[in-house]
């Protein structure tokens, strides 16, 4: 279970924000903030749980994207980034494939 929430925009889209464990153990009490863009927001999870974010949920709009959020989600091509400490406006955004990459375990050498 996360805490999050959305924000339509004016062509229709969404915005999706959700405070999630951090897979990777990331600092900030071990949450990450995610934003993801999509058509809807059922759309916007199941490319997480797509991913291997498979226990993600929203449930109310407790904690939806800030102005400045929108906007870095909006320009990135990917239109899903996250960030280790939701906090600090001072660390800059990453695409979502960094974080699964720490999040995996490390192979055994063959």
């Amino acid at each position: 279970m996360a805490g999050g929430g959305f924000v339509r925009l004016p062509d229709g889209s969404v915005v999706v924000a959700l405070s999630l464990p951090s897979p990777a153990g990331e600092p900030a009490a071990g949450r990450v903030r995610v934003l993801v863009h999509s058509v809807n927001r059922q759309r916007a999870l199941t490319r997480l749980r797509n991913l291997g974010l498979r226990s993600v949920y929203l449930r109310g709009n407790t904690e939806p994207p800030t102005p400045d959020e929108i906007t870095a989600v909006l320009h990135h091509p990917e239109g899903l980034v996250w960030r280790g400490a939701p906090d600090d406006e001072t660390e800059s955004w990453h695409p979502i494939a960094s974080l699964l990459r720490r999040a995996e375990p490390p192979r055994p050498a063959a």
